[in-house]
């Protein structure tokens, strides 16, 4: 009998919480150009390396989600993914230019064609700085 009690305890706990508190928080998700980045002359075959680059966010209410890494066959596209949450005052002062980095291993002996993410053109379509690193054995 007290398990019962207990479980309609229960019960009624979890269906009297409501996890909506009307004040949701969205946000806007963009993706950021890259401004520079360092990438080896040529990769070895099997060996890490840490592609490093650097992006300029727009305003300081701009949250870093993470790096964008498209995959096609040897092409690579790499951009900076971000989030603005909406409803949010931001001042106009631009902060300073941000680093973010990951690791790539060359595991084919094909080159491998990097598009680096440069903003958009005056058509607005986006524009890639292309790449290409060769792999040594």
């Amino acid at each position: 009998m007290k398990k019962i009690a207990l479980l309609l305890v229960l019960i009624t706990t979890l269906v009297g919480c409501s996890l909506d508190n009307g004040d949701r928080d969205t946000y806007t998700y963009s993706v950021l150009p890259i401004e520079t980045y360092e990438l080896p002359a040529a990769f070895k075959l099997g060996q890490a390396y840490t592609i490093k680059l650097s992006y300029q966010k727009p305003s300081a209410c701009h949250i870093y989600q993470g790096i964008y890494y498209g995959k096609e066959l040897n092409k690579r596209t790499i951009a900076i993914q971000a989030a603005v949450k909406d409803n949010q005052s931001c001042t106009s002062e631009v902060p300073p230019i941000s680093e973010a980095s990951f690791n790539f291993t060359a595991t084919a002996t094909d080159s491998y064609i990097f598009k680096i993410y440069k903003g958009k053109g005056a058509d607005d379509k986006d524009l890639f700085e292309e790449v290409e690193i060769p792999v040594i054995q």
